[in-house]
């Protein structure tokens, strides 16, 4: 089912309005491990047929934009001529091969099958940094405390089918003042335990894997992954949970083995978060995107991360004044690749 229109408006820039068309519409979409979100921008900072389809469902993302382009209130529109995506793996060339999914393809080929003049593909994660200075105060969520500094780094990372990183910096030395997005595969990092649950966490899963990144731990598997590791640490007894049934009843309380799971997840984040914000002096602020984090509410308030945040010995004072949001907007990559479609010569 096609979702209602959404406005959005560049909050830097006078009002748009509403009756401002761009002469086609332009496809958006962001692409992740599970879901493929597609949206038509009919005019600028207007967002309609807004559809989202498992990737499960489509043998290839040439077949999904197909069924989407085919759908009566997308066909009515017009024929789309310039299109950007989003897309969950590093962009290096014109193949593009899904880390997450088997979904692989040329950007030429997609291109001329598709019929589009224009076609931008980016990292999911460098189009969501894209977005982060269009966020209204109700599009997200701030964890903790700590007041962001105007023109230094923020830092962007969200745990979903996979663990996204990126950023934005300032982009000195221009004509035209403005951020530099980051192209991160950070979510790769070598995992650090910070306790000894982490270190009894780690040894299970190094029998599974003969590299553990923070993207094994900070995932959707990675709560099973974790789910596993800590029924085997405690001796108790396994269930065959999935990620969205742990998260159920760990949030729900009824069991105490998945409350710790989601306990051990957020501190996790909470000291990949610390560590990008030490990296990037992200005294801009760090923002957390993703599908798991929005999900656990109040919970992740709650949880330790903002404590394991801050836990950086020495620099425990400096990361205090950093603050952290939760991005609560439904689909902010949207905004992201609209922008960067936005700065293409002749679109």
């Amino acid at each position: 089912m096609i979702v209602s229109p959404v406005a959005i408006v560049d909050p830097s820039t006078e009002p748009r309005l509403d009756s401002a068309r761009h002469p086609s519409p332009r496809l958006l979409a962001d692409i992740g491990g599970t879901n493929a979100r597609f949206a038509l921008e009919t005019g600028p900072g207007r967002i309609d047929a807004i559809e989202v389809l498992p990737c499960a469902a489509h043998a290839t993302l040439a077949d999904a934009l197909r069924t989407y382009l085919a759908l009566p209130a997308v066909a009515a529109a017009g024929a789309v001529r310039h299109a950007a995506i989003a897309i969950a793996n590093p962009i290096v060339g014109d193949c593009v091969r899904m880390t997450n999914h088997h979904w692989e393809f040329s950007i030429e080929a997609l291109r001329r099958e598709c019929g589009f003049d224009e076609l931008a593909v980016v990292n999911d994660f460098y189009a969501l940094a894209m977005a982060l200075p269009h966020l209204a105060s109700g599009d997200k969520r701030q964890v903790g405390g700590g007041v962001p500094v105007a023109g230094k780094p923020i830092g962007l990372l969200g745990a979903g089918t996979g663990l996204g990183v990126s950023g934005l910096v300032p982009a000195e030395n221009t004509a035209k003042p403005g951020w530099t997005a980051l192209r991160s595969e950070g979510g790769h990092v070598t995992f650090s335990p910070a306790n000894e649950t982490e270190v009894a966490i780690l040894q299970f899963a190094w029998r599974e894997f003969e590299h553990v990144s923070a993207e094994r731990f900070l995932s959707g598997s990675g709560l099973e992954l974790i789910y596993r590791a800590l029924a085997h640490h405690r001796g108790v007894a396994l269930d065959a949970l999935d990620a969205p049934e742990i998260t159920r009843r760990g949030l729900a309380g009824s069991c105490p083995l998945c409350a710790e799971v989601i306990e051990v997840f957020c501190g996790m984040l909470g000291t990949i978060a610390g560590n990008l914000a030490v990296t990037l002096g992200a005294q801009g602020g760090v923002y957390i995107g993703g599908g798991i984090v929005p999900r656990l509410g109040e919970r992740f308030a709650a949880s330790c991360f903002r404590a394991r945040f801050e836990q950086k010995g020495r620099f425990s004072g400096y990361l205090a004044q950093v603050p952290t949001y939760v991005i609560t907007a439904e689909y902010p990559a949207f905004v992201g690749v609209s922008a960067i479609l936005a700065d293409r010569p002749g679109v």
